[in-house]
């Protein structure tokens, strides 16, 4: 066996009586607690060896076995990982808060299965110091947008920060108002959906409008009409996740490009969408601090300009 890389953690281990005659990787797995299935990726990946040589999976360990074993570290998935990312930028900084205008592309925090780039990742590289509690991933985090919705977020950086506007969205004070081009046209033009919103019961990445989900308020008017879709306005009582995306769904009018949604991939492509038409347009609160009503915008990225004018200019 070569000489273990950096990163790697190097075990020796003489094969007991009891396990003569088992497999390589079920004996790996017995010995060292890992699954049957990340022995044998590590049979597999070469990090194994017998007596100085590399066994196959099923070959049969012998008592008094020389058993050696590079074990490669695996990542935390919801580390935080500092990278700069294009396309984030900050709308407004103080002592107590930071505002991002986020791109389409970038989760907020890491999480399970994530790989790409994040929010708190991007601050940590700019030399951003989030200081409140949580866990490490998620410190000063007090709202959310997804992958794949752009616009305006506020990051808490201190603990009183953190503290109230916590509060703030909990208990509903903060105005966040996004723009929506859904298909066709709402009747009526302007209205409240209230609608409970849970997981999806058949796919557990969607969420779907059901009896004993979470109580949901979505408020909507429409801004411009036109032929394929309209323009809306939309202020969210609640904050669940996908909200918008599940409301308008419900209501046969999803987000133009919501494809997980039900939307026309047709009418996707005839306006150049690779995601869904939602951006969060406008924040308001109370700054933590000073108390002071603020607002802060974010104009329309370019994509959904795009798809905006094409239907402006559709006849």
């Amino acid at each position: 066996m070569t000489e273990p890389a950096a990163g790697l953690e190097h075990r020796t281990v003489t094969v007991p009586d009891g396990l003569a005659g088992e497999r390589v990787d079920a004996a790996l797995a017995r010995m060292f607690g890992f699954s049957r299935t990340r022995a044998a990726e590590l049979i597999r990946s070469g990090h194994v060896n017998v007596d100085g040589a590399a066994p196959a999976k099923s070959d049969r360990v012998e008592p008094g076995a020389m058993l050696d074993v590079s074990i490669p570290a695996v990542a935390d998935p919801v580390a935080v990982v500092p990278e700069k990312v294009e396309g984030i930028s900050i709308v407004h900084d103080d002592d107590a808060i930071v505002v991002v205008d986020k791109p389409v592309g970038v989760a907020v925090h890491p999480s399970p299965g994530w790989t790409g780039p994040t929010v708190v990742g991007h601050l940590a590289a700019a030399g951003f110091r989030i200081a409140t509690s949580g866990a490490a991933e998620r410190q000063g985090i007090v709202q959310r947008l997804d992958v794949g919705t752009s616009g305006v977020m506020v990051i808490a950086k201190s603990e009183h920060a953190y503290s109230v506007l916590k509060n703030a969205f909990r208990h509903r004070t903060v105005d966040k108002t996004y723009h929506a081009l859904v298909q066709g046209h709402p009747d009526p033009l302007q209205g409240t959906i209230d609608a409970p919103i849970g997981r999806h019961p058949r796919h557990d990445y969607k969420f779907a409008v059901m009896a004993d989900g979470k109580h949901s308020v979505t408020h909507y008017e429409t801004l411009e009409a036109h032929r394929f879709a309209s323009l809306l306005e939309v202020h969210l009582e609640t904050g669940r996740t996908h909200q918008i995306r599940v409301h308008m769904a419900a209501l046969k009018h999803p987000c133009v490009g919501d494809i997980t949604y039900g939307a026309d991939p047709r009418l996707a492509d005839r306006v150049g969408l690779t995601r869904q038409w939602l951006h969060a347009v406008r924040l308001g609160f109370e700054h933590p601090d000073s108390g002071e009503y603020v607002e802060y915008e974010s104009p329309l990225p370019g994509d959904l300009q795009h798809a905006l004018d094409v239907l402006r200019d559709a006849v």
